[in-house]
C-alpha cells in the first residue's frame, strides 16, 4: 500500500524555547555538583539502609510508606553497580570507594528538575499566561529548600514530580474533550497517582482530590444527554483512576517481595508464617516441621500481635511475689510471661488431660478445633493455669501461672479449649504456623491474652500474660500460633530437657501466598499529618485576574519583578549552604543565619 501514501511526508514540530530554557536551568541547578559532599547527608542514613538491603535481597519493611520509592532509589544504585556494602550508621560518614554517589542521587535530582517544567505547564493549563507560568517557575527554580531536597538521596522530589504529573495529566484529559488522545492522558494520570502513593502515603491527598474532581465531572457527564456512550466513558474513568492504581499498588509489593526473599532484620515484625516463607532465619529452623499439632507435641506459642513487640509464651523457675508493691496478694505460683526472645523456656507440651503420657502416639492423634487440652511447661513440668486471682499489672484480668499445689484450697484449673479462629470447618486440625488459635479457659471462660504491660524487676521486665474474661471480637493479642514444633519422644524429664534443646527436624515445606504477605504488610492504621500551605503563585495569579486597568497591571508587574529579584538575592546568598561550596569562614557562615531559630551544623575536617 506504499503507493497510497501522499508524498512528500512532512513533520511539523513546535518548540517552546522558554520551556526548554527553564528545563535547562532546572537541570543545571539540581545536577550541579551532586557528588559533593561525598558523605552521608541527613536522611540518606535512613534510606541508605534500605538500599543496601535491596542490593543484598534481604527482606525489610518501612512503616512510613510503600516500597516503590525505595525501589526507585535502588534502581539508581543498581545502575551504578552498588553492591550494598556500606555501613549507614551516622550522618556525616564518608562514603567508601564502592559507593556510586552520583548514581544514588541522580534520580531524585532529575525528578526535582522536571518538577519545574511541569509547574510551568500546569499554570498554563490552568488558563494563566506564559508570563505567570514563568513567574511560578522562577519561584520554584530558585527555592533553596527544593534544590537541597532534589540533590540528595531523598524521596520528596520524586513524590512532588509524580503528583504534579498526575494533576497536569488530568487537566489535559479534561480539556481535550474532542481528542482521542485524551484517554492517554487519563491513563498517565492513573499511573502517576499510583506512583505517588507508592512513594509515600502523603500522595493519597492529591489522589483523593483528583477522584473528587472526576466524580464532579462524571456527574455532569451523566446529565449531558447530548453525549453518547456515557456509561462507557464512566467505565473507562473508573478503570483508569481506580482499578489501574490498585493493580499497580499491589504490583509494587509483588516486585518488592519477589526481590527480597532472604531473611532480614525486620522479620520479627511479621507473623510466623511470613517469616517461614523467607530464605534463612526462621525458615531454616521451622521448614519441614510436622504440620499437624498432635497430643504430645512440643511447641512454642507466639502471639499473633506484634505490639508492643512479638513474643512467645514463657515460664521460668521463679514465683510471683506473695504481695505486690500496692499491697495486693498473689497466688505465689510460678510466673508465666511473654518473652520477646527465643529461649528453651518457651517450649510447651500439648497434653491429653485423660492420659499421663507426654509423647506422641503412633499414629499421631491430631488436636482439632474444640478439643480440651493441657499445656505443660517443658523445662519445669508446671501446667498452664489461671484462676480467680487478679493479674499483677492488670487487676481487672486473671493471673496466669504455672500451677504449684501449696495445699491452700486452691485447686488446679489447667484445662484449655482450642478455638481455631481461621478454621475452614468445625473439626479443623490445629496446623503449625498456619492456624491462629484462641485458648479459652474451661473453668472461667477467660481467654489467654497478652496484656502488653511490662512486669517489674521481679518479673525481669518481661510482658504480662493474663486471662481476659471480657474478651470480645477479634483481638490479635488473644491469638497464638505454633511457631516451632516437634513430636515429643521422651517421657522422662531429663531426656525431655535434652530433646527440647536439640534442633527441630525437617519433613514438610510450607509457603505463604503473595496475597497473604501483601495483606500483612498493609498498615492497620495510619495517622498522617497534613499541613495545608497557601501557594504564593496561586495567590499572585488570583490577584492578577482582579486587576483591570493597564496602570494597575503595570504597577503589579513592577511588584512581581521586585519579588523575583528578592527571590534571586535569597537564592544567591544561600547558595553556599545549598551546594556546600565555596568554603566559608565562620563569620561569613554566621552572617547567613538570618533568623535566631535557624540551626547551622558545622563539621570540622
Amino acid at each position: 500500500l506504499w503507493f497510497c501514501v501522499k508524498l512528500p511526508i512532512s513533520v511539523r514540530v513546535e518548540i517552546n524555547l522558554l520551556l526548554l530554557a527553564v528545563t535547562g536551568l532546572a537541570l543545571v541547578t539540581r545536577l550541579y555538583g551532586i557528588h559533593f559532599p561525598r558523605a552521608v547527608v541527613f536522611d540518606e542514613v535512613y534510606y541508605g539502609q534500605f538500599l543496601s538491603l535491596y542490593m543484598k535481597q534481604v527482606f525489610f519493611i518501612d512503616e512510613s510508606g510503600p516500597p516503590f520509592g525505595h525501589m526507585v532509589l535502588a534502581l539508581g544504585a543498581y545502575l551504578g553497580g552498588f553492591d550494598g556494602n556500606f555501613v549507614w550508621n551516622r550522618i556525616g560518614a564518608e562514603y567508601t570507594s564502592n559507593v556510586p554517589v552520583w548514581s544514588l542521587r541522580v534520580i531524585p535530582a532529575l525528578a526535582g528538575s522536571f518538577c519545574i517544567p511541569l509547574a510551568y505547564l500546569l499554570v498554563v493549563e490552568l488558563g494563566y499566561s506564559h508570563f505567570s507560568a514563568l513567574g511560578a517557575c522562577m519561584l520554584l527554580l530558585m527555592e533553596n529548600s527544593l534544590i537541597v531536597q532534589s540533590r540528595f538521596m531523598l524521596l520528596e522530589s520524586v513524590l512532588i514530580f509524580f503528583l504534579l504529573l498526575a494533576v497536569l495529566s488530568y487537566l489535559h484529559f479534561h480539556k481535550a474533550r474532542n481528542s482521542s488522545f485524551r484517554w492517554f492522558w487519563l491513563m498517565i494520570c492513573g499511573v502517576s497517582c499510583a506512583c505517588g502513593i507508592g512513594v509515600k502515603y502523603m500522595g493519597m491527598f492529591t489522589y483523593f482530590l483528583l477522584l473528587g474532581l472526576t466524580a464532579v465531572h462524571t456527574w455532569q457527564l451523566i446529565g449531558d444527554r447530548t453525549l453518547s456512550y456515557v456509561m462507557v466513558q464512566v467505565l473507562v474513568r473508573f478503570l483508569a483512576l481506580v482499578v489501574l492504581p490498585v493493580i499497580m499498588y499491589i504490583g509494587f509489593f509483588y516486585v518488592h517481595l519477589t526481590l527480597l526473599y532472604r531473611s532480614g532484620p525486620h522479620d520479627q515484625m511479621m507473623s510466623s508464617a511470613f517469616q517461614a516463607s523467607l530464605e534463612g532465619g526462621l525458615a531454616r529452623i521451622t521448614q519441614g516441621q510436622p504440620l499437624d499439632v498432635a497430643l504430645g507435641s512440643q511447641v512454642t506459642l507466639r502471639t499473633v500481635s506484634s505490639k508492643p513487640v512479638p513474643c512467645w509464651l514463657h515460664s521460668h523457675k521463679v514465683n510471683y511475689p506473695i504481695r505486690y508493691e500496692n499491697g495486693r496478694g498473689s497466688s505465689h505460683q510460678q510466673q508465666v510471661t511473654c518473652y520477646p526472645f527465643k529461649d528453651v523456656n518457651n517450649w510447651w507440651i500439648i497434653k491429653d488431660p485423660g492420659r499421663h503420657t507426654l509423647v506422641v502416639s503412633s499414629p499421631p492423634r491430631p488436636v482439632r478445633h474444640g478439643d480440651i487440652i493441657q499445656l505443660l511447661h517443658g523445662m519445669t513440668s508446671r501446667y498452664l493455669n489461671t484462676h480467680d486471682v487478679a493479674a499483677p499489672m492488670s487487676p481487672h484480668s486473671q493471673e496466669v501461672s504455672g500451677y504449684i499445689d501449696f495445699n491452700v484450697s486452691m485447686p488446679a484449673q489447667n484445662l484449655w479449649r482450642v478455638d481455631i479462629v481461621n478454621r475452614e470447618s468445625d473439626r479443623e486440625i490445629w496446623k503449625t504456623i498456619l492456624s491462629e488459635v484462641r485458648l479459652v479457659h474451661v473453668n472461667t471462660s477467660a481467654v489467654l491474652k497478652l496484656s502488653g504491660a511490662s512486669l517489674p524487676e521481679w518479673g525481669f521486665k518481661q510482658l504480662e500474660v493474663v486471662g481476659d474474661k471480657i474478651y470480645k471480637g477479634y483481638q490479635q493479642s488473644g491469638m497464638w500460633n505454633v511457631e516451632e514444633h516437634r513430636y515429643g519422644r521422651s517421657q522422662e524429664q531429663k531426656e525431655r530437657e535434652l530433646e527440647l534443646k536439640s534442633p527441630t527436624h525437617s519433613d514438610i515445606k510450607r509457603n505463604l501466598t503473595f496475597m497473604a504477605k501483601f495483606l500483612e504488610l498493609q498498615p492497620c492504621e495510619k495517622q498522617v499529618l497534613f499541613t495545608c500551605k497557601s501557594s504564593l503563585c496561586a495567590h499572585i495569579c488570583m490577584l492578577f485576574s482582579f486587576l483591570r486597568s493597564p496602570a494597575q497591571r503595570k504597577a503589579f508587574g513592577v511588584v512581581i519583578l521586585a519579588v523575583l529579584c528578592s527571590v534571586y538575592v535569597s537564592y544567591h546568598n544561600l547558595s553556599p549552604l545549598t551546594y556546600g561550596q565555596p568554603a566559608l569562614s565562620s563569620d561569613e557562615l554566621a552572617a547567613l543565619r538570618w533568623r535566631e531559630s535557624w540551626d547551622i551544623l558545622l563539621r570540622k575536617r
